[in-house]
């Protein structure tokens, strides 16, 4: 059984396809602009996302604010010509530093008009393997503005790393549509309650797992996907692959031993268990008597989180989620 929301939702800051499709279908048209390319000490990474519709509303955000005004007007002709346009701009270090930047850095922007150059049945099928946590690929041709979605076993690199780019013809900008980041937390304790928001904010779809009814209820967790089976299967009914996070906070090998045995048989990117050095070393012991190798329990991170001397469960969350950020862009120790 669960509470909370009933599907997982995309993240706020990452909801531009879903977004354009939805206003080109209520007949205000959207643009869909998108980094393809950076320089120097760009804003916002490549990939990202800024969605325009006819009448000026944007969601998203291609620079962090420095050439958004531009953007949104260049788009109101696109949309108007029904064209692609490939913008260019210097950020200037006036402007980055206005935008909580170090330096500027330079920018290309495609913008895409929904129904013209991006096909409506193009984005309608990214949007619905978005929501089903298949990873595609958007190949498109900068010159010409042609666009298709393509199998991701195209760009293996690519997906592996979550980078979108230019590739090296200079005129293929691939787009990686990765599934959302996902967490899975299991126990209800004090920390997930700082972890859960952390991570939505971060760009995760959070989910806990608590059988006890004290902890896992709707009140200390408003609005979150609480499952109250037992964990392993709960993991199991949930699936893990290598876009999810699990973390094991209750502290009890009852309940943590189960998901940590799904989690070392299953593909996610980062595990983490609570815990002494000592509780953790106990732990390493049983996961042995189970039958797992030196080499998978190499995966368990714990005690978990950063060593940033963290005392309240805020920091505790803070550190958790330092961590998985390190393991999932490769900067680990």
């Amino acid at each position: 059984m669960a509470s909370g929301t009933e599907q997982v939702e995309t993240s706020r800051f990452d909801a531009a396809p879903e977004r354009a499709l939805a206003w080109h279908r209520a007949g205000t048209g959207a643009v869909l602009a998108t980094v393809v390319e950076t320089w120097g000490s760009a804003p916002r990474r490549t990939g990202a996302q800024l969605v325009v519709a006819g009448d000026g509303r944007m969601e998203g955000s291609v620079s962090g604010g420095c050439v958004e005004g531009a953007v949104i007007l260049e788009a109101q002709d696109a949309l108007q010509k029904g064209l692609h346009k490939l913008l260019e701009f210097g950020v200037s270090d006036e402007d980055a530093f206005a935008a909580g930047l170090a330096c500027g850095g330079t920018i290309r922007v495609l913008l895409e008009p929904v129904g013209k150059t991006l096909a409506e049945e193009t984005l309608e099928a990214l949007v619905l393997a978005r929501s089903e946590r298949r990873a595609l690929a958007y190949e498109v041709n900068l010159q010409s503005g042609e666009g298709r979605l393509v199998n991701p076993a195209s760009y293996p690199e690519r997906m592996k790393t979550d980078r979108s780019g230019v590739e090296e013809d200079g005129e293929t900008f691939v787009a990686v549509h990765n599934p959302p980041l996902r967490l899975i937390v299991v126990g209800a304790v004090h920390i997930a309650q700082a972890l859960v928001p952390m991570a939505r904010i971060a760009g995760y779809d959070p989910v806990l797992i608590e059988p006890r009814a004290a902890f896992g209820s709707a009140d200390r967790f408003p609005g979150e996907t609480i499952l109250d089976d037992w964990p392993d299967e709960a993991v199991e009914q949930l699936g893990l692959d290598a876009r999810t996070a699990l973390v094991l906070l209750t502290h009890d090998p009852k309940l943590d031993d189960p998901a940590l045995e799904a989690g070392l048989r299953g593909d996610c990117f980062y595990i983490g268990a609570l815990g002494s050095s000592r509780t953790h070393g106990q732990r390493r012991q049983r996961m042995i008597g189970a039958g797992f190798s030196q080499e998978d329990i190499a995966r368990i991170h714990g005690p978990v989180g950063l060593d940033i001397g963290a005392a309240s469960p805020a920091e505790i969350a803070l550190s958790i989620l330092a961590e998985m950020t390190a393991v999932l862009r490769g900067k680990a120790a």
